[in-house]
């Protein structure tokens, strides 16, 4: 149930504002954005130790920004499967996604830097790519979420109908989006929630555990981070040198 929102508009002062709330099992380890892999000294972002991706990855220098979210559709073999974690490593370090996708499970990948803003939408048999237009859109599980759809199921559908006239009224800045993404005052249980919380039993608790805001602005690139979501004294400024 990930999410991730962007305001884009490439004539505007602050010309790309993106989000990405992560939902996740909140025992899977990860450490907070980082300079974290040898490979992509350019990079950073929050790893994933169990595959040891990410779900959100910032080159600050060129500047390029990729976050992937799980899809829906056909599962990759067992025997071929990769983690979907490595997908904005590349996409943030090159700017292309290039080789065969068969090893990976559905997934939405944004891509952003100041030339404009794509989702690639790969389904398990079918890569699909949306170049999307100024405006607010919302990425969640389902895909692609345009006004009207709003997300294609009943607690996408639900979070989306809520939040999207809130981003929209709100001013493309930080401070505007980083009050929107402490959830709005809504209880982690309510159907419209942005920052959630769900006990499967056994001990086995799955919820937002981060979120993360990336701005492209006329002082440069900036990335904050919550790694305890709803909490606004959470909220900290990644380091980009």
């Amino acid at each position: 149930m990930c999410t991730a929102i962007v305001g884009y508009d490439p004539g505007a002062r602050v010309p790309l504002v993106l989000a990405g709330v992560r939902d996740e099992m909140t025992a899977r380890a990860w450490r907070p954005p980082a300079r974290h892999w040898p490979d992509h000294p350019g990079l950073i972002g929050g790893i994933d130790e169990l595959a040891g991706g990410t779900w959100l990855a910032l080159d600050p220098a060129a500047p390029r920004v990729a976050c992937v979210l799980n899809g829906r559709g056909r599962e990759a073999p067992a025997s071929l499967r990769r983690s979907r974690g490595s997908l904005p490593l590349t996409l943030a370090a090159t700017g292309a996604l290039d080789g065969d996708l068969e090893g990976f499970d559905p997934f939405h990948l944004i891509g952003a830097d100041p030339s404009g803003v794509s989702v690639r939408s790969w389904d398990g048999e079918r890569l699909v790519v949306h170049k999307l237009e100024p405006g607010l859109h919302f990425v969640v599980n389902s895909g692609l979420a345009e006004a009207g759809t709003e997300g294609g199921d009943d607690f996408m559908s639900a979070r989306v109908a809520h939040f999207r006239p809130l981003f929209e009224s709100a001013a493309r800045d930080r401070p505007a989006w980083l009050h929107l993404l402490d959830g709005d005052g809504l209880d982690v249980s309510d159907d419209r929630a942005l920052i959630v919380r769900r006990d499967l039993g056994e001990g086995r608790i799955w919820g937002t555990t981060s979120v993360s805001l990336v701005t492209f602005g006329p002082d440069g690139v900036r990335y904050d981070f919550s790694a305890a979501p709803g909490d606004p004294a959470s909220w900290r400024t990644v380091p980009l040198t």
